[in-house]
């Protein structure tokens, strides 16, 4: 299949050239300004002849390409190459914002000094501010062009470490070794965008910062913390939007999605979603209300950060320095008359307690836990101190979840399946072809694209209340619930090996015992 840029090579007559796999000469590409580069997406590929090829992306661009002529020690013929490609070669080869940080060490060690310290008022005023600010930008925008769900930027002795999480897994990225001189001016940066205090380097802030890329709406939460080289910055990047909900993308299996429907329309109980940090469980709920909501119910949300902005839906930021905690919110909610809360998170004693007090007393509760697998919730419950009696009269269902990596559908490679070993805790099913992850420049060489979710729903069945009642462990409650036709994580995510979505290595990274 012929790509645009091999069809605007062949429509201005010119030879295309194909980047996909290319490493150009680093020394070669330092003979030219590297802002220029960047800026006009141009690429020195080789000396040959007496001559500099470079690749181009747009060869209307005649002022840029004289420039570069100019700026050249050597004749320069162009060729033709992907936008996208160039970009990213430059990125490997000058590091992540290469060409802005070439242009702050062009000034001297005491402005770099004075920049690194200016203050809230300050900083826009500073000759080279401009450049620190384009510098953060561009960071924010090529995390989301990689589809990162968070960007880590952490202090060493003499290093900068920025790294991105994409589908789960962090990944480093290559930036200028002259970075770390601006680490200060680049963390003062965050701040101000925060509305965080940036005199202050020795205790933890949270801060979050409101972007319009685009068109596109983004909140950012920001954690700052201080560590033994300086402050250590994590930004979280959430939509803010509701477009992405909905169980239709949440992509419930059929058999859940039926029983997930009715148990959401329920008018009292207790209904929870389980998982670690960054395993969808809030996307799946908020997913539920947007299900559920109609000008003829009455739901409200209390929750620590707000991470989707609902219409129809009252929602309530947790404020702990002012004393509004869960609990304190969630007595105030409970006078409100609503139909269905949902409460962020239960965190203590005195939440877990109220939640259950609130699902008897004709309202749907629905909350998160964090626990390994749905049986777990159970006793994580009893020993808050939730009496057993309580949880079997009015838990209605728990429903854990994981976010495991979708194959790479342009590079995915098949396995020999006289080779592959079925994973212990599956039923035998015949996979139809099982493949493994390579690596292309669609997934940026990961051999993934995309994540996915796999559940196993426990049903508060009569077997399970009675054990419940009992104060039995974990351990049989699931096999209890097994026996009632729960289908567990890790059978979960062997469903989608057998059918090509993912591959064995992740099912054993997402679900690495039978207990999960």
């Amino acid at each position: 299949m012929i790509t645009d840029a091999e069809n605007l090579a062949l429509h201005y007559g010119m030879q295309f050239f194909d980047l996909d796999g290319f490493f150009p000469d680093s020394e070669l590409i330092a003979r030219f300004p590297s802002q220029l580069l960047f800026r006009e997406t141009m690429l020195p590929i080789e000396q040959k002849n007496g001559s500099c090829v470079v690749a181009i992306a747009n060869p209307l661009k005649l002022d840029a390409i004289d420039q570069l002529h100019a700026d050249s020690p050597w004749p320069v013929e162009t060729v033709l190459a992907s936008s996208d490609l160039i970009k990213r070669t430059l990125h490997r080869c000058l590091g992540l914002g290469g060409g802005t940080v070439q242009d702050l060490v062009a000034i001297s060690n005491d402005e770099a000094e004075e920049l690194c310290a200016a203050g809230f008022e300050e900083i826009d005023d500073k000759s080279k501010a401009s450049s620190v600010i384009k510098l953060v930008n561009e960071l924010i925008v090529e995390a989301i062009a990689q589809r990162a769900s968070d960007i880590h930027i952490e202090p060493e002795k003499q290093d900068l470490i920025v790294r991105f999480r994409i589908d789960g897994v962090l990944h480093e990225q290559s930036v200028p070794n002259e970075i770390q001189r601006f680490r200060a001016a680049i963390i003062s940066r965050i701040k101000i965008m925060a509305k965080l205090n940036i005199a202050e380097k020795r205790l933890p802030q949270d801060g979050r910062i409101h972007l319009n890329l685009k068109g596109r709406e983004l909140d950012v939460r920001v954690s700052i913390i201080p560590t033994h080289f300086g402050e250590s910055v994590v930004l979280r990047l959430l939509s803010g939007s509701e477009a992405g909900l909905g169980l239709d993308k949440v992509q419930l299996p059929e058999s859940i999605r039926r029983t997930w429907n009715s148990l959401i329309r329920r008018a009292h109980g207790l209904i929870l979603v389980t998982g670690p940090t960054g395993s969808g469980k809030t996307t799946t709920l908020y997913s539920s209300l947007a299900e559920i909501r109609s000008p003829h119910i009455k739901i409200m949300t209390i929750e620590d950060p707000i991470e989707y902005k609902l219409r129809q839906i009252s929602q309530i930021q947790v404020h702990s320095e002012i004393g509004l905690t869960f609990s304190h919110g969630l007595r105030s909610i409970l006078r409100h008359d609503p139909d269905v809360v949902l409460i962020g998170e239960i965190r203590d004693t005195e939440t877990a307690k109220i939640a259950i007090q609130a699902s008897m007393t004709g309202h749907l509760v629905l909350s998160t836990l964090h626990t390994n697998d749905a049986a777990s919730s159970i006793t994580r419950l009893v020993d808050m101190g939730v009496e057993p009696y309580l949880v079997a009269s009015t838990l209605e269902s728990v429903m854990a979840q994981r976010l495991i990596r979708r194959l790479c559908t342009q590079c995915r490679c098949a396995v020999d399946r006289k080779q592959v070993e079925v994973p212990s805790g599956v039923s035998i099913v015949e996979p139809e072809t099982i493949f493994k992850p390579v690596g292309c420049r669609v997934c940026n060489g990961t051999g993934y694209a995309g994540r996915q979710a796999i559940f196993e729903l426990m049903i508060n069945t009569t077997k399970v209340r009675e054990l419940c009642l009992g104060n039995a462990s974990a351990d049989m409650l699931q096999q209890a619930a097994i026996q009632d036709g729960m289908q567990t994580l890790r059978q979960s995510a062997w469903h989608l090996v057998a059918t090509g979505v993912t591959s064995l290595e992740e099912l054993y990274r997402v679900c690495p015992s039978t207990d999960s």
